[in-house]
């Protein structure tokens, strides 16, 4: 049988292909999981066509770098003491989470993601409590029907034995994930680990743990240089000394970091994944290092982080790297050499797309609407209120979209959102579900 051809005709058309460009009115045509043709106008039979001529065309966004699990908790820490938030979500609550609540935090971030137009999620699990825990997080995604990068972590029973000078090794059952659950290349999930790093484990430990994500040919993105107290330990200057930087590594956050580390980062071909709303609210974190990341040659993605303390969707994070990128260097503040005096849209929109692809590791497979790429791809509403009339599509995502405004979600060419609506999620079941996750979690002592 011949794989389902679908021609979304007429949409204003942003590539993120510079081969392609942009096209005020064009045509996609995909074929299966693939894209197959981008242009001002394709002529085919047999297609399922889908009138896309009120809405802009675009690649999904691709998120770095998400606490998933603790999306039960939503919004609850953003105005405590950061401190407390450590002390409870990575302390006594995250040591009480059941494998069920794993799931439901998982699956709502990975749902509520798709709904708000991102595609690609790298799920940041430091909650592997038992190996049961682990699948329950590989299940929700899968459930979802996301492009999902699985990042497994740590337990959180003894979290202070496994955060703070740790001589514990990762946990040995990514072996059992990597052969289970990830054989193959062709398929929606991907495994990485979310590391320790220097700032977290000792030397010996940090070093056999990365030598463990390369015998598994998998990535590694590990928090770098969040609040002032992880300056000194200069981790970045450490791993590069040791001479393990490379290109399969991706740093969050990176606030105090050295102008020299970020460097050594750039030179090894490391990418940066920056939280900017969650970094924005959190207390002591330390400045956003655009510029410094800039000035050295690195373009940063985007995360939600943990919405615990921030919004998820990515227009929130693109909306708010660009307010805080003009105002900074418009401000007086000094900045790094070499930094641009500013930032475009579309620069923006590129971190929350071809950005995310290369820190994601699938540049090969999604990130911009490329024929031989899989179809992951947005259907935005320009017609919409907040956004009608559109004068500059790239503005109009940038500067004004939010969730709503997403009419279609299409990942690897299978809708999981058509005409504003989830498709295959029992939503109310999924609140039910949230709701008596929440319940456990916030009696936990």
């Amino acid at each position: 049988m011949s794989p389902h051809r679908t021609l979304l005709a007429g949409g204003w058309i942003l590539s993120m292909d510079p081969a392609i460009g942009d096209l005020r009115r064009g045509d996609v045509l995909i074929e299966g999981e693939h894209i197959v043709a981008v242009a001002p106008h394709i002529e085919t039979e047999a297609a399922e066509r889908i009138d896309a001529q009120r809405m802009i065309v675009m690649p999904g966004f691709i998120d770095t770098h998400r606490h998933t699990w603790q999306t039960c908790v939503r919004h609850r820490y953003a105005d405590i003491d950061p401190q407390i938030y450590f002390a409870e979500m990575l302390g006594a609550k995250g040591a009480a989470f059941r494998t069920e609540d794993v799931y439901a935090g998982t699956l709502l971030g990975a749902v509520s993601a798709l709904d708000s137009g991102t595609t690609t999620m790298l799920d940041w699990s430091h909650v592997q409590n038992t190996p049961e825990h682990a699948d329950a997080a590989i299940l929700a995604l899968r459930d979802a029907g996301i492009r999902g990068v699985f990042a497994h972590g740590w337990p959180l029973v003894e979290g202070h034995a496994w955060m703070f000078d740790s001589e514990r090794g990762h946990p040995q059952d990514i072996r059992r994930l990597r052969s289970q659950y990830f054989s193959s290349d062709d398929q929606l999930l991907t495994l990485a680990m979310a590391g320790r790093g220097p700032e977290m484990a000792r030397r010996e430990v940090w070093l056999q743990d990365l030598r463990l994500a390369r015998e598994l040919d998998i990535r590694s993105t590990i928090h770098m240089g969040a609040y002032a107290r992880n300056a000194p330990v200069r981790a970045i200057a450490q791993m590069h000394q040791a001479g393990v930087l490379g290109d399969d590594l991706t740093f969050v956050h990176c606030c105090f970091c050295g102008d020299d580390e970020l460097a050594m980062m750039a030179d090894a071909g490391v990418t940066a994944s920056l939280g900017v709303h969650c970094e924005l609210n959190a207390q002591g974190i330390g400045d956003i290092p655009f510029d410094r990341l800039l000035a050295a040659g690195i373009r940063p993605s985007l995360s939600g982080d943990t919405e615990t303390k921030c919004a998820g969707d990515m227009f929130t994070q693109m909306r708010h790297a660009f307010a805080h990128y003009r105002s900074w260097m418009g401000g007086g503040h000094s900045k790094s050499a070499n930094a641009p005096a500013t930032l475009t849209l579309r620069d923006v929109l590129e971190f929350g797309t071809i950005a995310g692809a290369k820190a994601t590791g699938l540049a090969h497979k999604t990130g911009s609407l490329t024929p031989g790429k899989q179809a992951d791809l947005i259907l935005v509403r320009q017609d919409d209120l907040n956004l009608t009339p559109v004068s500059d599509a790239v503005g109009a995502i940038v500067l004004a979209a939010h969730p709503g405004n997403v009419d279609s979600v299409y990942v690897a060419g299978r809708a999981v959102k058509r005409d504003g609506r989830m498709l295959h999620i029992d939503v109310d079941a999924l609140r039910a579900r949230a709701f008596d996750s929440q319940r456990h979690v916030l009696a936990a002592m």
